[in-house]
């Protein structure tokens, strides 16, 4: 994005995660957000100097940002659907308004969907919200699921973008597993195997789980709320919806501690953040279900006592 508008500044926003890349550390939510750290240590200002972080869902602020910056603005980057502060779906009308802003001020905007993709449909989470009217995002990036276990990741997008890159282009873009071999082949057979039926199943499979949350921590009368990005859940120990970074941390996350030791003693291993989502897969047949709601009861009675 940098080589393609001759820009330095990213727009990113807090609470969103896009890897280990030291300019995007800011607000980053996950890890970031469950030891409580503001960054990360040794990330040098001269990098987080170029990294505008705004809030999210909040698109006067974008705006603003654009009105003050935009000729120094290469890209806006966010999560297709955040799930590093939690799922925290974007509002009607959001990254609609983030493509037709970045298109107004020639900048690009990066859709990550490393969480997403190939999780939420096989066209990811823009194929439950898409297409959009002001087009596509203009480059996407995706990880995770594509791998089938194994560390892979890809992004593309825009030809006349993509064309930037090497040996093409003179934007470098090279490394030592790139490619791999094993990973690239379990790559596609996982991606082979994500049919129709693979998408109900966990569609079905996500909502027993979150029908049966909702029904014990209710019953143990543990405040909670739970978001969506297709089958992809998170429950927040609080009331009342998440639409950003700070009511995702407004939680009670020493009941999310409790819940989870509790869930994890009797066999049952969920993300060990308040901050991250709940995924489930085809390998999840009845038996782990019926495993996973039988251990409920007892973790939202835990959730609800005090240490």
């Amino acid at each position: 994005a940098r080589g393609f508008t001759g820009r330095d500044v990213i727009v990113k926003f807090a609470g969103c995660y896009h890897g280990h890349v030291d300019a995007l550390l800011a607000s980053a939510g996950s890890g970031v957000a469950t030891f409580a750290l503001p960054d990360s240590a040794g990330v040098p200002r001269s990098s987080a100097g170029e990294t505008i972080v705004l809030p999210y869902n909040d698109l006067a602020a974008v705006e603003a940002a654009f009105a003050e910056r935009g000729h120094e603005i290469a890209a806006v980057i966010t999560e297709a659907a955040p799930g590093n502060m939690g799922v925290v779906p974007p509002a009607p009308g959001f990254t609609e308004g983030l493509l037709r802003l970045t298109k107004a001020h020639g900048a690009l905007l990066v859709s990550d969907e490393v969480m997403t993709g190939f999780r939420c449909s096989t066209s990811g989470f823009y194929g439950l919200e898409g297409p959009y009217a002001a087009g596509a995002p203009d480059l996407f990036t995706f990880g995770k699921v594509m791998g089938g276990g194994f560390p892979t990741a890809a992004f593309g997008g825009r030809a006349d973008v993509m064309a930037l890159l090497a040996p093409q282009g003179p934007v470098y873009q090279a490394g030592t597993l790139s490619g791999n071999p094993v990973a690239s082949a379990a790559g596609l057979a996982t991606l082979q195997g994500c049919t129709p039926a693979v998408y109900e199943r966990l569609d079905t499979v996500a909502h027993a789980i979150a029908d049966a949350v909702t029904n014990e921590l209710s019953a143990a009368s543990v405040p909670h709320t739970i978001q969506w990005a297709g089958s992809m859940f998170s429950v927040f120990f609080r009331d009342g919806a998440v639409t950003g970074y700070d009511e995702a941390k407004d939680q009670d996350t020493a009941a999310f501690r409790r819940f989870f030791h509790s869930m994890l003693g009797q066999g049952v291993h969920l993300p060990p953040s308040a901050f991250e989502a709940w995924f489930v897969s085809a390998s999840h047949d009845d038996e782990a279900v019926d495993h996973v709601i039988g251990a409920l009861p007892t973790a939202a009675r835990a959730a609800a006592t005090p240490d």
